[in-house]
């Protein structure tokens, strides 16, 4: 089996998520994608700007109709989200001879070496870097990558949720999770 964990704060998710992860698993040949939303991400500054039930849902609603994408609570109730502790937590569940691979967008994957026993998480997974415009990375030796630079991801969450504050509707936000958006007056 070659499944992946997708984690983020997605907060809100959006459609560049949807094609990181869509690429990935045909790239890949990945199935399950486990889109985790972070609980209590460490290397966020200041706090998440929606609860963590609503990131989940809104989670939800985007992998509607996408058999691929299983959005798991695996970080629910935890005091920190690291990595270390989801990516053992699948690991657990899987056969040895399972590949697990982690999408990263090329940003987030620049600050690898500060996250927790990062080492740990280098052996345990292989990375699928997603390349983001103006993000450069060097691989610290001995982490596995594969690149995905068939998505380009100029769209940022917080342009979104900058742009739902001033009460625009973004096109890159699925119809369904924007619904959700303006039925619990998330954002505003």
């Amino acid at each position: 089996m070659r499944s992946a964990i997708f984690g983020g704060t997605f907060d809100p998710i959006h459609n560049g998520h949807l094609a990181m992860a869509r690429a990935a698993a045909e790239e890949f040949l990945l199935d399950p994608i486990l889109v985790v939303p972070a609980a209590h991400p460490p290397h966020k500054t200041g706090v998440t700007h929606v609860p963590y039930h609503h990131r989940v849902r809104m989670a939800e609603l985007a992998c509607q109709g996408e058999p691929r994408l299983v959005v798991s609570r695996l970080e629910e109730g935890t005091v920190r989200s690291y990595s270390i502790d989801t990516i053992e937590k699948v690991r657990s569940g899987m056969a040895p001879s399972d590949e697990l691979f982690f999408i990263i967008g090329a940003d987030a994957f620049a600050e690898i070496r500060t996250w927790r026993r990062w080492q740990d998480v280098a052996r345990a997974v292989r990375f699928i870097v997603v390349n983001r415009p103006g993000h450069r990375y060097a691989a610290p030796p001995g982490v596995r990558l594969e690149r995905l630079n068939s998505v380009d991801l100029p769209i940022s969450s917080s342009d979104i949720r900058r742009a739902l504050a001033a009460g625009q509707r973004p096109p890159e936000v699925p119809q369904c999770v924007l619904e959700y958006i303006l039925a619990n007056h998330l954002y505003e």
